[in-house]
């Protein structure tokens, strides 16, 4: 399983409390129950957002949206 980072907000997003980071984490925590599946990780650093799943398929399943984009 491998960690997943996106370029999701500006700069100056840098907390986990932050409004947007909340409701972007509920809805990973959302899609992993989906998979029946967890979010093991979680982090932001100046916008970029890294997070991982522990269902190889749910992040494959992601890397293939973000690579459509």
């Amino acid at each position: 399983m491998g960690i997943i980072e996106v370029d999701m907000f500006s700069e100056d997003v840098n907390t986990l409390d932050h409004p947007k980071v909340i409701e972007l984490k509920k809805l990973l925590e959302e899609v992993a129950d989906e998979y029946d599946s967890h979010l093991l990780s979680f982090d932001i650093h100046h916008g970029t957002v890294s997070f991982s799943f522990d269902s190889d398929e749910l992040t494959a399943e992601i890397f293939q949206v973000l690579q459509n984009k």
